[in-house]
């Protein structure tokens, strides 16, 4: 007796038709009869009572069908345990782009090993390296098309709402979206994600384009380029540890509120427990903290964002 012939068995016992029993476990119609017929060989006793027009199970096969469905289910189970702690002994690789869950390690473990990996690079390098296999995960941005064209799912853990970095003091006064200036660095490069977000959001809204050639998107060269700009400019979501100077505050944005979308990205044909299991437990973690939910008010994502319909529907 073969645990294939038992799953043949009770997929035929629950349909009571080999022709979607068949269909189900995914062989031929006749090689499913000769399975059954083999394991009631087997186990000397008839199991199915068969014609063409029905199929009905015996006392025996109705006494099997309940320590089947139980033998099938304890080596399920036992397969999964056996997955799990392989898992264990082969930590999963975390890369980022910029932002990362303070307690994103202890959320997935003890169950799967997660290591964060030391190269904090652009989103598009992030997600080639998970395309790659040099690692298993990555928090970044991505296109939907860029998502197909690597092979990889896109799974939404935040909705972060940008701010502008303007002259006087921080203040919850939201600027009209129109007002903005946003930054075009020349180095494609390193900020190509963030050029093509600002970029589509300065034609939406009809925002002006700043181009700039010294890496100011963030940090103190951002501070310097608002003062001399002299009006609101849309501030990345990359973080960083300069302090807004004295005179220079930080205000949200209306009429849209742009939303940047960190996704948390794996390979698409990538089954492996370990894996599932970290995606589920960062999801948990992101929806306990209401990441993934937009503010209030009208917002605006790119429209080749993975992310937008269910953004757009408050799904």
């Amino acid at each position: 007796m073969e645990l294939r012939q038992l799953r043949y068995f009770v997929a035929v016992a629950e349909e009571l038709h080999f022709g979607r029993a068949a269909a189900r476990v995914h062989i031929s119609g006749p090689a499913l009869s000769q399975q059954i017929i083999a394991l009631e060989r087997d186990l000397g006793a008839q199991l199915l009572c068969r014609d063409r027009r029905s199929v009905q199970l015996t006392e025996a096969g109705r006494s099997l069908l309940e320590d089947a469905r139980q033998i099938l289910a304890l080596t399920g189970g036992a397969r999964q345990r056996v997955r799990l702690r392989a898992a264990e002994a082969i930590p999963l690789r975390l890369g980022y782009a910029s932002w990362l869950p303070d307690n994103v390690i202890a959320c997935v473990g003890p169950t799967v090993a997660l290591r964060i990996d030391d190269w904090v690079l652009p989103s598009h390098v992030q997600a080639d390296r998970v395309a790659r296999g040099s690692l298993d995960l990555a928090l970044a941005w991505i296109s939907a098309h860029s998502a197909r064209a690597h092979g990889l799912r896109a799974h939404l853990v935040r909705a972060e709402p940008l701010e502008t970095v303007c002259p006087g003091m921080s203040s919850t006064e939201p600027v009209s979206a129109a007002d903005i200036t946003v930054l075009i660095d020349s180095d494609d490069w390193a900020w190509s994600s963030w050029h093509r977000f600002a970029t589509e959001f300065a034609i939406h809204v009809g925002a002006s384009i700043a181009k700039i050639d010294d890496g100011g998107i963030t940090g103190d060269a951002l501070y310097a380029h608002v003062r001399e700009i002299n009006a609101p400019v849309l501030a990345s979501p990359k973080r960083h540890t300069a302090v807004a100077p004295p005179g220079l505050g930080h205000r949200p944005i209306a009429d849209p509120i742009p939303l940047w979308t960190w996704s948390l990205l794996h390979r698409a044909d990538d089954d492996r427990v370990s894996v599932r299991h970290a995606v589920e437990s960062l999801l948990s973690l992101a929806r306990s903290y209401r990441w993934p939910l937009p503010p209030p008010g009208s917002s605006w994502t790119p429209a080749d964002d993975p992310h937008r319909d269910a953004l757009i529907s408050g799904d």
